[in-house]
């Protein structure tokens, strides 16, 4: 990482020594192809800056290889979130799972517009007849069963079938090129890599290194860095993103002195080129005064 930072501070010192040899070229000769094939030297520069170790993803993956994961990748249920419940019974046990669905039911296959259940601060959520049920922390398969269990324990039905799903399954982007983007997750699965996926991938002025997963856990916003040039990112604990998790990506500085670099240019043409005319009008200027 040393190696990085060292040469990403030796390419800007090399741009700024370049800006100084455009000025003296420029004050030194007036003469505009040299400016411009300083320029086009420049940019070559400035280009070569980012090195593809820099900025390509899971650099270290081998053909073949096997990674071996944590953990299973599934979303748990946390205060705040907004769950679609569905009961379903079959044959006479259809108007016995009515009761149990205040907001409606799938038709179809499709999803109608639906108002679910919001837990509570303190993870619970207040279901028809069973009255309070703790979820936070279970995974939605896991509220699955458990509602199961306490409807045929309880003598509501039989053999019931129940469907839970996220309403609000959402991940926030900030420092992308449009300063922020809100992902809305329709699977109820989303990894850091498929969220940068989902956002174009990362430009190649993106810190690789100082991109940060803040998760709110226990009343506290926790944060860590992945970095997606190592497979290690796999194992990393945020590496499956939970609902409202927020991304933060940062850029090098020498995104902004290309930028810099780029207006310079525009205006040393700018002025190149009226100098240029007003030297040719004095030279007319002076050849017809003879």
């Amino acid at each position: 990482m040393g190696e990085e930072h060292g040469e990403s501070h030796h390419c800007q010192e090399k741009i700024v020594i370049l800006q100084i040899v455009i000025e003296a070229f420029y004050l030194k000769s007036m003469k505009y192809f040299k400016l411009l094939i300083v320029s086009a030297f420049l940019l070559t520069i400035v280009s070569s800056c980012v090195t593809s170790k820099e900025v390509s993803y899971l650099q270290d993956l081998t053909q073949d290889g096997a990674i071996p994961l944590n953990s299973k990748f599934e979303a748990v249920i946390a205060p705040y979130d907004e769950l679609r419940i569905t009961v379903i019974g079959f044959g006479v046990e259809k108007e016995l799972a009515e009761p149990f669905n205040p907001f409606g039911t799938i038709q179809g296959g499709n999803q109608q517009a639906y108002a679910g259940y919001l837990v509570d601060v303190n993870g619970n959520i207040q279901f028809p007849t069973l009255g309070e049920i703790h979820v936070q922390g279970m995974t939605r398969l896991q509220l699955q069963d458990t509602i199961k269990s306490l409807l045929i324990q309880g003598g509501h039905m039989n053999d019931p079938m129940v469907d839970v799903r996220f309403n609000n399954f959402r991940v926030f982007v900030l420092g992308t090129a449009d300063g922020g983007t809100v992902l809305n997750i329709s699977n109820e699965r989303c990894t850091f890599l498929e969220a940068l996926a989902m956002i174009g991938g990362l430009n190649k002025f993106t810190k690789r290194d100082k991109i940060a997963v803040m998760r709110e856990i226990d009343g506290k916003m926790v944060t860590r860095f992945l970095d997606p040039r190592s497979s290690e990112v796999f194992n990393d604990p945020f590496f499956l993103l939970q609902q409202n998790d927020i991304i933060v990506t940062q850029s090098f500085r020498r995104t902004y002195t290309q930028e810099g670099i780029m207006t310079t240019f525009t205006l040393v043409s700018s002025i190149a080129s009226l100098l240029s005319a007003v030297a040719i009008i004095l030279t007319v200027f002076g050849i017809s005064k003879k």
